[in-house]
């Protein structure tokens, strides 16, 4: 299933751009290209679904992809003056897996941090600062964070995310389902299976107008910064993401790929790094 995913998404290519391009050209020498380009191209794993979020990108009618992420890969394939291809994957866990690889998928990409992703791959600095909860459907029994934790309840969230792992952590006697896709978390909720859906809060905003009657608990479950990343070992990629993420946050770039989506919460501080990446 992923290398199909990977063989339909390598054909999509970035939309027009957020920003402007070359606004803030960030160049790299010849080696540092040379490990982060070996395709002379930027390729950046991209995780796509039907709610918007500081990773997660949501698919067009035409079959490309908007999010912050998005505007993020477009910005410093622009910076560096290369052209763009968006690996356009289902969940961070597929993201994971493509860049895990003796031979990397993607050159370049943006997930939240946690301890099994960071002993995969290299992170860099945290762009983004959120919290996970759960929403409860129209009919849901479920009223607090802290109920989630309870014999019968039925939480639902995306396999393979640090979401989905924190809430199995957090709620052990809840009946937790891990689903392929967030795709396959809405339908679910369709037949009146789920109690709670797991996931980060402002992918809960994004969803909470197409579920009537749905709520959006107080309170959270889990915090995480969501970082720039690269495969392991590259160094000098590394490096360079690091310094594009950081001016990116600081020349305003970050703020605004974050309001083009509708996401109001914090860019995180220079620096910022998720403890353990």
């Amino acid at each position: 299933m992923l290398r199909r995913s990977l063989l339909a998404a390598a054909a999509l290519l970035a939309a027009r751009p957020l920003f402007s391009p070359g606004a803030f050209a960030q160049p790299a020498d010849a080696a540092t290209r040379a490990q982060l380009l070996p395709t002379g191209r930027l390729r950046v794993g991209i995780g796509v679904g039907p709610a918007a979020s500081a990773f997660w990108a949501m698919r067009q009618p035409d079959g490309t992809a908007r999010g912050v992420t998005v505007a993020l890969a477009q910005e410093a394939a622009s910076r560096l003056g290369v052209p763009l291809d968006l690996l356009l994957l289902n969940s961070s866990g597929e993201v994971v897996e493509a860049g895990a690889t003796a031979t990397p998928a993607w050159d370049l990409s943006f997930m939240p941090v946690d301890a099994e992703r960071v002993a995969r791959l290299d992170f860099g600095p945290d762009y983004y600062l959120s919290t996970s909860t759960y929403l409860a459907p129209a009919g849901s029994p479920l009223a607090s964070v802290e109920q989630a934790n309870t014999p019968g309840i039925r939480l639902w969230g995306v396999a393979n995310t640090t979401t989905i792992r924190a809430s199995q952590r957090t709620a052990p006697r809840a009946t937790i389902t891990a689903a392929a896709s967030l795709d396959q978390v809405m339908a679910a909720i369709a037949r009146g299976e789920v109690d709670g859906v797991a996931l980060g809060r402002e992918s809960l905003d994004s969803l909470l107008p197409r579920l009537p009657g749905a709520r959006i608990l107080d309170g959270h479950f889990h915090a995480l910064g969501t970082a720039i990343v690269v495969p392991r070992n590259r160094p000098l990629s590394h490096a360079w993401a690091t310094a594009f993420i950081e001016t990116a946050k600081a020349d305003g770039t970050v703020r605004r790929a974050l309001d083009a989506m509708g996401i109001t919460g914090p860019v995180a501080p220079a620096g910022s790094r998720t403890a353990g990446a």
